[in-house]
């Protein structure tokens, strides 16, 4: 498979233009990226032949770009592990992640992340992708998450986080009834004193942290909540939603371990998103998984148990 490149048929709109000009403001490439590959033999080529960012275009003219590393910097080894691909093509890839698979390598995981699973995939399916992943979920949240391939995909896909060109909710199941049962959660996060791992409201170095939750279905022990959020601070949904004195359930971090699950019981169930390089909008749902269904399940009325899932 060859890498992956930007080809781009110069019409009206760029007639003239300077390569750079085009590259770094209509077609959004970080400035970091375009000096990476404009020095490599592939990296920038008008009609097949190589040429420097200075250049100005014709119309009619053939602007080819590289996208794809010109090797794997991650430096991630791959791992053959299951992997529940919900959506791939040459720039991104949408997993739907097992609860307890880190998203990242990283200390005690260094072989069991998602990162290493992709890195092993891709070894087989597409050698010029690395792993570039857009935001992450933590071990023990399951559902959907964005990986690019390239850092052109990253860079565009990360500069629509929280706003209407990328946008996720999650399934919660909390402690309690919430009440009101509907509302927003504009409280700063920062890092707990006590503690490398634990985040709180008003902690240490805070910022601004927004969600928004609506009640799906509440229980007398527990609620199946709705949440979106405007910011993206570690651990802010369970930081949060036990603030308000309703931690995720199984969540031993902020609220309490119970028998029914081994995790905090949070899903990334929707995503939608502007595709970083044909903007064209996509949307994936991800089911409820049966750890968390089954925390509530035996109290929903059976009738309804297909449509709040």
């Amino acid at each position: 498979m060859s890498p992956r490149r930007l080809i781009l048929e110069i019409d009206e709109r760029f007639d003239g233009l300077s390569i750079h000009h085009i590259l770094r403001y209509k077609k959004k490439l970080s400035g970091t990226l375009i000096r990476r590959i404009k020095w490599l033999e592939d990296g920038i080529l008008l009609d097949g032949e190589r040429v420097n960012t200075r250049t100005a275009v014709r119309k009619g003219q053939t602007l080819s770009v590289r996208l794809s590393d010109p090797s794997v910097q991650s430096g991630i080894p791959p791992v053959d592990l299951p992997l529940k691909i919900v959506y791939e093509d040459r720039d991104i890839v949408i997993v739907d992640k097992d609860p307890g698979m880190p998203s990242h390598p990283g200390p005690g995981h260094w072989g069991d992340s998602l990162g290493n699973a992709l890195i092993a995939h891709w070894g087989k399916t597409d050698p010029h992708a690395d792993f570039h992943p857009v935001h992450r979920l933590d071990k023990g949240t399951s559902g959907l998450m964005v990986v690019a391939k390239h850092p052109y995909a990253q860079d565009r896909l990360r500069e629509s986080l929280h706003s209407g060109g990328f946008q996720r909710s999650y399934l919660a199941v909390c402690e309690g009834k919430l009440s009101p049962a509907a509302g927003v959660i504009d409280l700063p996060i920062g890092r707990a004193e006590d503690s490398i791992i634990r985040r709180q409201v008003n902690g240490a170095d805070s910022q601004r942290a927004v969600t928004s939750y609506q009640t799906v279905f509440a229980g007398q022990e527990r609620s199946l909540v709705s949440l979106t959020l405007e910011t993206g601070r570690t651990h802010q949904i369970r930081v949060h939603m036990a603030h308000i004195g309703h931690p995720l359930a199984g969540d031993f971090l902020y609220g309490k371990e119970i028998g029914a699950i081994s995790r905090p019981a949070l899903h990334s169930s929707r995503l939608s998103l502007l595709h970083p390089v044909t903007e064209e909008r996509m949307r994936f749902i991800s089911p409820l998984p049966d750890d968390m269904r089954t925390l509530f399940s035996h109290f929903l009325p059976f009738d309804q148990q297909n449509t709040v899932f």
